[in-house]
């Protein structure tokens, strides 16, 4: 009989993907940064419990385009500042990415919001904007001019926040006590340019990121960088204190219940 391909795997093909995925060479990514001091008691709003803000008031924007073997990839964030205990990093609110490949790994394993939708990098000569788009509107888009080169930054270590979870089969919170993730990058740039420019915020009833204003613009950087990420669960969460945020991760907190009758998409 062929192989049946829904069938098990066996144990040597799956400790085979397993070797694959952790001998995957180094992918550059050139994308767009920008950093802004917001107001601070809305930082403080969309932080769920254990997080708490950070020193300072910040959104981070990283728009990005990704030259994976095979097929180009858009991936773009959206994240505050935020501390849990002794350590600070970004708690991330909204990920698009252009392919569903990139939302797979990173919701199932470490409970990124990761969403698709568009994503644009775009340079002419100096000129340079980049978006991140969902349902017809833009609710992020930075443009600039390029206005020189700046030193190369030391390779880094950043930490962001994910609170993974699973909707209950009822629709009364989780099936299990969620879980907080912390995910730590080590970056590297190899080319980084300074852009002279601005922040637009739009509306966006999907991807509400116009309720943290720019309130002063600190940097905006176009570059080349590389990055690997390792996670960790650090502690589980209480569910009646996530629950009140649990409409972040979706468009209508409702489609977690979207399927029909007898359980077929």
């Amino acid at each position: 009989m062929a192989r049946v391909r829904y069938g098990a795997r066996t144990g040597q093909e799956i400790a085979a993907t397993r070797t694959a995925s952790a001998r995957l060479p180094a992918v550059w990514s050139t994308g767009v940064m920008a950093v802004w001091e917001t107001d601070p008691d809305a930082v403080a709003a969309v932080l769920p419990p254990p997080l708490k803000p950070a020193a300072r008031p910040l959104v981070r924007v990283n728009i990005s385009k990704v030259e994976l073997p095979g097929y180009p990839l858009g991936a773009g964030s959206v994240a505050v500042s935020a501390a849990h205990g002794e350590v600070d990093g970004w708690y991330p609110l909204v990920m698009p990415m252009t392919h569903e490949r990139a939302l797979t790994g990173g919701r199932e394993v470490f409970g990124e919001p990761k969403k698709l939708g568009e994503v644009t990098v775009e340079r002419d000569g100096l000129v340079v904007r980049a978006s991140l788009a969902r349902h017809g509107i833009a609710f992020v888009e930075v443009r600039g001019a390029v206005s020189g080169d700046l030193p190369l930054p030391e390779p880094s270590r950043k930490t962001d926040f994910y609170f993974k979870f699973l909707p209950a089969v009822d629709g009364s919170g989780f099936d299990t006590d969620p879980v907080l993730v912390h995910c730590v990058r080590h970056e590297k740039v190899r080319r980084l340019e300074r852009v002279g420019g601005d922040v637009v915020l739009r509306e966006s009833m999907y991807d509400p990121v116009a309720d943290l204003p720019v309130r002063r613009l600190l940097e905006i950087t176009v570059g080349e960088k590389t990055s690997d990420q390792r996670g960790r669960v650090v502690e589980r969460v209480d569910p009646q204190a996530l629950l009140p945020y649990l409409h972040q991760r979706y468009d209508d907190p409702l489609q977690v219940l979207d399927a029909p009758p007898g359980g077929s998409a």
